[in-house]
């Protein structure tokens, strides 16, 4: 286990130049997903302060719907996420059905 958090500190110059840049700019990364009709990404962005992802906090959940009708001012849905204790059991719950189901 050690070892993993060894090699994912590596990782932390790469991160800590993103997150400068950013800020440089007036802007904060979020991870975000997007839908475009059938083609889903996930991607760490850059967003200003102009962008609703902007205000997003701890585990703060957003879904921003950009549509014909909601082109101009995208309707958004903003709401708390599981928090790191829910996320994690969930997680947890589902690899123990994984390996009742393997057994």
């Amino acid at each position: 286990m050690d070892s993993f958090f060894e090699e994912l500190e590596k990782a932390d110059p790469y991160f800590d130049d993103l997150l400068a840049k950013a800020a440089s700019k007036g802007c904060v990364l979020r991870l975000a997903a997007t839908l475009d009709h059938a083609e889903a990404s996930i991607s760490l962005v850059e967003v200003h302060s102009s962008h609703p992802f902007f205000q997003l906090d701890g585990s703060d959940n957003m879904i921003v719907f950009t549509t014909a009708r909601y082109k101009e001012r995208p309707l958004v849905v903003r709401g708390p996420g599981a928090g790191a204790e829910v996320t994690a059991a969930g997680v947890f719950s589902e690899v123990i059905k994984i390996g009742n189901f393997l057994s």
